[in-house]
């Protein structure tokens, strides 16, 4: 038997949409207050899409 894909719960949804509204805040609440965190910060004051690209993925690898 292969093991199941995690599926997408109501939690993933919401920090989903936390990073779509507040990419840091959402990057703060998934990896910390790390590197991560502080590049995008960097990454949103640059521009709003590669913050937010870089939180959804910091999301989902996380999740």
């Amino acid at each position: 038997m292969e093991p199941r894909e995690p599926r997408p719960t109501s939690a993933n949804f919401l920090m989903i949409l936390l990073a779509i509204l507040l990419p840091p805040l959402a990057v703060a609440l998934s990896a910390g207050l790390g590197g991560r965190f502080w590049l995008n910060i960097l990454l949103t004051l640059l521009g709003y899409i590669p913050g937010l690209v870089h939180a959804i993925w910091v999301v989902a690898k996380t999740s």
